[in-house]
């Protein structure tokens, strides 16, 4: 394995510290800013100098040597706090003068500890009424690509990846970056409008945890993928049933819970971090 660490400058004397805990073979730097140490172990040792690692805003990651993005033949985004910079449904909260009541009921669901279903119900029964002018300004006023997200996304597309947006938002968004970005597939919830105004609810069935993880076996299924042939992004814990559909799972400024059971987190980096992993396209 090689142990890539990124997004700054990393001290010497840390660097002398890592190299002796893993044992690594030799000290590879890549401008700007990223290292990699080749045949790298983790150990207890390592893992004692984490906190030092994270305090310097360092990002970093054991990945097998050699491994090319080419090497992969999908790769699937969650949108709110991952793709995107935002919570869709926080800032159509806002609008309605709800956001603190809806962002309170988001972050729980991130942290898993409310049912991701029941949490949407909860938030959308708050909008109910809104105009659904709204979302056109969430969109064109609110909504920004994440950092490093379209490099990302040029490099896997140039690699010959198949991309898609697995998302429990809402269609309005996803379908647009969707267009926009190229992306070949995109899944969410389509919001139910009536009268000019949302009602509150979704049309049909709510895409949850359950219903992503389905989506992502689907999609590698259909074009005849395995699944280490995946790579799946996400932040929160109704990522964690389609990360672990994926043969390379990162979390992107994720929750603990998510950071504990990806095999990457990014967590002061840009989604582009990810393509320092890889020995080449």
């Amino acid at each position: 394995m090689n142990l890539i660490v990124q997004g700054g400058a990393l001290p010497t004397f840390l660097l002398e510290r890592i190299v002796a805990a893993t044992g690594a073979s030799a000290v590879e730097p890549l401008p700007p800013q990223v290292v990699r140490l080749k045949k790298a172990t983790r150990t207890a040792d390592f893992d004692a100098l984490i906190p030092l690692i994270e305090a310097e805003k360092l990002d970093w990651a054991f990945f097998p040597a050699n491994r090319k993005l080419s090497d992969y033949g999908l790769i699937c985004f969650d949108m709110d706090s991952t793709l995107i910079t935002i919570e869709c449904i926080d800032e159509l909260a806002d609008f309605a003068g709800k956001k603190k009541e809806v962002s309170t009921v988001t972050e729980a669901a991130m942290r898993g500890e409310i049912d991701y279903r029941e949490s949407l119900r909860r938030r959308l029964a708050l909008l109910a009424g809104l105009d659904a002018r709204v979302l056109a300004r969430v969109f064109g006023e609110r909504l920004l690509l994440s950092p490093g997200a379209r490099e990302l996304l040029e490099a896997a597309q140039n690699a010959g990846l198949r991309t898609a947006i697995l998302s429990g938002g809402f269609t309005y968004f996803t379908e647009r970056l969707r267009i926009e970005l190229g992306f070949d597939f995109a899944t969410s919830n389509e919001l139910e409008i009536s009268g000019g105004k949302l009602t509150g609810r979704v049309v049909g069935d709510i895409v949850d945890a359950a219903a992503k993880a389905q989506h992502i076996t689907r999609l590698t299924n259909e074009l005849g993928l395995t699944r280490e042939q995946v790579i799946a992004c996400g932040d929160g814990a109704n990522d964690l049933l389609m990360m672990a559909q994926a043969g390379l799972s990162v979390a992107y400024r994720a929750k603990p819970a998510t950071r504990a059971k990806a095999d990457v987190a990014i967590n002061f980096g840009g989604l582009d971090a990810l393509l320092q992993l890889f020995d080449e396209a």
